[in-house]
């Protein structure tokens, strides 16, 4: 096994490299404008962490020695899947890039893909697959189908084998785990379609889904995944069982962690008592009415 000096140990994936870097670029730059309108102070913060901790997670997954020893060990494998299809995209979905990172694009770049988009006959399927899948049922399907799938030992097994399928299976996760979070954390300009008890149970759903998954992990008797089972070496002396049922506890409990917060955020809000209206005199005589103290 490589050290982790070597480079062998920290690999370098140019494509998402630049694409990190891009995006760091540009919304360090739309941070960085102030226009009228713009957030207070303390959200810009905060959603810029959040933001800036999205990439951080996906460098983490996919440049660093979690990417290699996830070859050997499915315990890591698990952890990295679900930094890309979970934690990654809630962290830049609720950070509300979306205007940050267009608005420093040139100006005539910008209309001239805002028009073909919206417009250009070329475009018109990926018009009305962005309309089916940014819908609540669609996307809960396509994140619990690109969970679930990708765990068929036979699709697992291939990710293992060809980099290109590994690749595709990275960059699965990572936009149904953002089309699946957009349903449920307001993103301005987006804004999420369900109420927030639908939200809850929405997220419940799939919590349920990857519990599923990880019981047939962890209850198994024998291994599901030939490249794990034919490693000559495994770290720690692990058997290919012993380090299914650790991967299925990763999805367990660590992954189950930021549902359990959406879930309980969603549940607060949907149970939050609405202030009752208080009567204002007005001007003229007529009565104003307002929300609380408001």
């Amino acid at each position: 096994m490589p050290s982790l000096g070597s480079s062998a140990a920290w690999p370098v994936e140019p494509l998402p490299v630049f694409v990190i870097v891009f995006a760091s670029l540009l919304y360090t730059r739309g941070f960085n404008r102030r226009g009228p309108g713009h957030r207070a102070a303390s959200e810009r913060r905060w959603r810029a962490a959040g933001f800036y901790g999205g990439l951080l997670c996906v460098v983490i997954a996919l440049d660093t020695p979690v990417d290699p020893l996830s070859e050997r060990l499915f315990a890591v494998h698990m952890a990295q899947h679900l930094l890309l299809l979970v934690v990654a995209p809630a962290l830049i979905v609720l950070s509300a890039p979306w205007l940050r990172l267009w608005q420093p694009l040139p100006l005539g770049f910008r209309r001239t893909v805002a028009k073909s988009v919206a417009r250009g006959r070329w475009s018109a399927p990926l018009r009305l697959l962005g309309r089916l899948l940014s819908r609540p049922f669609p996307a809960f399907v396509l994140f619990c189908a690109v969970l679930v799938v990708w765990h068929i030992p036979s699709a697992y097994d291939a990710t293992l084998s060809n980099q290109n399928v590994h690749e595709a299976e990275h960059a699965t996760f990572f936009a149904a785990g953002l089309l699946f979070w957009i349903q449920v954390l307001d993103s301005p300009p987006v804004r999420a379609r369900l109420t927030y008890g639908q939200r809850a149970v929405y997220l419940i759903g799939a919590t349920l889904v990857s519990w599923v998954l990880a019981l047939v992990l962890a209850f198994s008797h024998k291994p599901f995944y030939g490249e794990y089972v034919h490693l000559v070496h495994r770290p720690g002396g692990l058997s290919a069982l012993t380090d299914q049922q650790l991967a299925a506890g990763v999805m367990w409990v660590p992954g189950s962690i930021p549902f359990t917060i959406a879930i309980i955020w969603a549940l607060y809000r949907w149970l939050e008592p609405t202030p009752e209206p208080r009567i204002l005199a007005g001007r003229n005589g007529h009565r104003l009415r307002t929300a609380g103290g408001n």
